[in-house]
């Protein structure tokens, strides 16, 4: 994990940190997590509790617009149940789920979000925004666990694919409190493009997708 933080910061955070234009932030995300799911057999069962931070560099393009990137760390779960008994590969076995019963995902991605955002004119102290973008994602820690067979925690890599990409929608406001820096709230939504599972042939294919609900607190400077 640490030679892809260390890649992905040299790639990405370093070179933004040398350019004066920019504007930096610090977020953490709470959020709860669900998967959506495009079949009958297979169902999400709930929202699952997660967290995500996120470093962020901004430029301005023109009038009220801006590019923004950055390095994002998410940490999120989701349960998904089968009306069919059906086989989950572990690295070194593979193991039959008894119909009905739920396997809650543990993921963790590391992500390059890239987007652009719009501001309103700053009023008082306050300033709106609304963002869009898209955001490739690699998947670090791929772990379930599956009560109805004692499993708790276990590496389920060969069931999660490794990368995936989402897209983002994020509104909010600033306020500013000593001058380039402002306090950051905001709201945001992700949903993952590709299916977050693999399939096998001994089971049903289904695309079960990850969405994310984000709670943003934050800083800009």
């Amino acid at each position: 994990m640490k030679p892809i933080m260390i890649a992905l910061f040299t790639a990405f955070i370093l070179p933004a940190a040398l350019a004066q234009d920019y504007r930096y932030g610090l977020y953490l995300s709470p959020m709860i997590s669900w998967f959506g799911t495009d079949v009958d057999n297979v169902s999400n069962k709930g929202v699952r509790a997660g967290f995500g931070a996120n470093i962020t560099a901004e430029r301005h393009l023109t009038d009220n617009w801006y590019f923004t990137s950055g390095l994002g760390f998410s940490s999120v779960s989701g349960r998904l149940v089968n009306s069919t008994s059906s086989f989950f590969r572990f690295p070194n076995h593979t193991s039959t789920i008894p119909e009905g019963e739920p396997v809650i995902y543990k993921l963790q991605y590391l992500s390059i979000p890239v987007g652009a955002k719009i501001k309103t004119t700053e009023t008082g102290y306050l300033v709106y925004f609304a963002e869009f973008g898209l955001d490739p994602k690699v998947a670090v820690s791929k772990r379930v666990d599956i009560p109805s067979i004692g499993v708790d925690g276990e590496r389920a890599s060969g069931e999660i694919k490794s990368l995936n990409a989402g897209y983002h929608l994020i509104g909010g406001a600033e306020y500013s409190i000593d001058g380039n820096a402002s306090l950051v709230l905001g709201l945001g939504y992700e949903s993952n493009i590709f299916d977050t599972t693999r399939d096998y042939e001994a089971n049903e294919k289904d695309r079960s997708t990850q969405k994310m609900f984000r709670f943003i607190l934050g800083i800009n400077f």
